[in-house]
């Protein structure tokens, strides 16, 4: 008999915070990045999803709270202890801390049971993440010296017998109620008889951590009706103590410039962090559809000419960190790892030149001016006189010919390559009309005109009209003109083609707007 020679896995239970993607452990992030297969809740945020590589298997078990599940509690088991005995790197996903009523100790206990190696990496529990955003301490020497934390649906038909809630109401002088939205009305009134206090500051925070965060605060015999008033459900925190009064001066999250705002990004999936980021800090919801992605050119042999006459060039130009990102996979496919005796680099803007340094490439000239094809021609016909010199010039495949044509002008010989093509991405049409038209998209972003151009291209005259009813920001000029052409006219264009500036300039422009209204 041949003995199983499979190697074992491991199981990580990973807490993955009350929301905001943000907020994750940096040794979550690790090993979401190594997995195999990730076992998620409801509640997990796509980004973080997408940290995974994309061929890891991914496994939606929908829990949330106590709405009904895609799958048992013992399934969930099973399923963890199948993947890791497959040999898999396995990530369980949870919303939360692991072990704060997210059921993290049974699975470590399933995995224990079935020798299964398994390790728990603690996340931020929406005990302390919501509060903290919505401007509540959880504790306060001025205030308070003690909490509570209790699950408010432990049996949804026998709340007061199930937990003490009498005895809670003194017990410390902060409680915090997770999962209590269903029985809230019936918590309340425990909590009264139990010798709370009617004025008794309290607050629920719905989505805490969120773009999409709201907040209630009344005393407590008033937070039933608020809340129902506010029409607040799950997933939703409920705090009880006099560290709720420290919100009025300490509410920092609703503050932000773009708080509550949906920000449609159109820029590929695999690159649309950065710009989501960007507007995450800015206090916006970033609604990521993609309408391109970008793939090598079908041909690849032009690639390998260049990169096999590599020496013979005087230059290489970039004008993308794209072009820089395949350029040098390609490098890397035919064993070109470390690039040595490569020409020196000229590259159009700072973050191609960072992506070429990253590359190992030794970058020569970055134009201090203008930071486009033309600042670049302007820049490399200054500090390499075009005439007898040949220049390789790697680049998307509909990539605009100024450069090229601007140094051939003067004398040079140019090999522009096509390194990468953009394609259409798969979009449901109808879903971004509706959004469009239901006027639950504030801003628009495009950050390059295919993006532009895919995006028209999917839309009718109705909610062509709503898109235009939208802020929308542009990342440099090329992209705004493309815009125009398409109907569309650009609010904001930074003076920098960076997602930062892309996010600050749409956040000035909507604040001056929303000053204006209240004018």
């Amino acid at each position: 008999m041949t003995a199983d020679r499979r190697p074992l896995g491991r199981v990580w239970l990973v807490g993955a915070g009350p929301g905001d993607p943000d907020l994750i452990t940096l040794r979550g992030a690790a090993v979401l990045r190594e997995a195999d297969a990730v076992v998620y809740d409801a509640l997990a945020s796509n980004e973080l999803l997408e940290l995974a590589p994309p061929e890891a298997e991914r496994f939606n078990v929908g829990k949330r709270g106590h709405e009904e599940i895609n799958r048992s509690q013992d399934d969930i088991n099973a399923l963890l202890v199948r993947l890791a005995r497959e040999g898999k790197k396995v990530v369980r996903l949870k919303g939360g801390d692991p072990f704060v009523f997210g059921r993290g100790g049974e699975e470590a206990t399933a995995c224990a049971e079935a020798d299964v190696a398994f390790e728990v990496i603690p996340g931020i529990s929406s005990v302390i993440g919501a509060l903290a955003y919505a401007g509540i301490p959880i504790t306060d020497r001025r205030h308070s010296a003690s909490f509570s934390v209790v699950t408010g649906h432990k049996d949804p038909t026998r709340v007061s017998q199930e937990t003490r809630w009498r005895e809670l109401a003194t017990a410390s002088d902060t409680l915090v109620i997770l999962m209590g939205m269903r029985n809230l009305e019936s918590i309340v009134e425990h909590l009264l008889k139990g010798g709370c206090a009617a004025s008794k500051p309290a607050a629920a925070v719905m989505n805490g951590t969120l773009p999409s965060q709201q907040v209630v605060v009344a005393p407590l015999a008033e937070l039933v009706g608020k809340v129902r008033d506010a029409k607040l459900g799950a997933p939703s925190a409920v705090v009880v103590g006099d560290v709720v009064q420290l919100r009025d001066s300490l509410a920092w999250f609703e503050k932000r410039p773009l708080f509550g705002s949906r920000v449609l990004v159109t820029r590929a999936a695999d690159q649309s962090g950065e710009i989501a980021s960007a507007l995450r800090e800015l206090g916006a919801e970033a609604v990521v559809i993609p309408m391109i992605h970008l793939a090598p050119p079908a041909d690849l042999s032009e690639i390998d000419t260049a990169l096999g006459q590599l020496a013979g060039y005087d230059a290489l130009l970039f004008t993308s960190a794209n072009a820089v990102r395949f350029f040098a996979a390609r490098a890397g496919e035919i064993g070109l790892s470390t690039l040595e005796g490569a020409p020196p680099v000229a590259c159009v803007g700072s973050i191609t030149a960072d992506a070429a340094r990253r590359a190992g490439f030794s970058v020569e000239l970055v134009p201090d001016d203008r930071r486009d094809a033309v600042g670049l021609l302007e820049a490399v016909s200054k500090h390499w006189p075009p005439r007898g010199r040949r220049f390789l010039l790697p680049q998307a495949e509909a990539a605009r010919p100024v450069l090229a044509e601007g140094l051939r002008e003067g004398g040079a010989s140019v090999d522009a390559v096509t390194v990468y093509q953009t394609v259409a991405a798969e979009v449901d049409a109808a879903a971004l009309r509706e959004q469009l038209c239901s006027r639950r998209l504030d801003a628009l972003t495009f950050t390059s005109p295919s993006t532009a151009e895919n995006f028209v291209a999917l839309l009718d005259e109705e909610s062509l009209k709503a898109a235009a009813g939208c802020t929308i920001a542009a990342i440099g000029s090329v992209t705004a003109d493309a815009l125009r052409r398409l109907g569309l006219e650009p609010d904001v264009v930074p003076d920098e083609p960076t997602m930062q500036r892309l996010a600050e300039g749409l956040a000035a422009r909507m604040g001056r707007e929303s000053e204006g209204d209240e004018q």
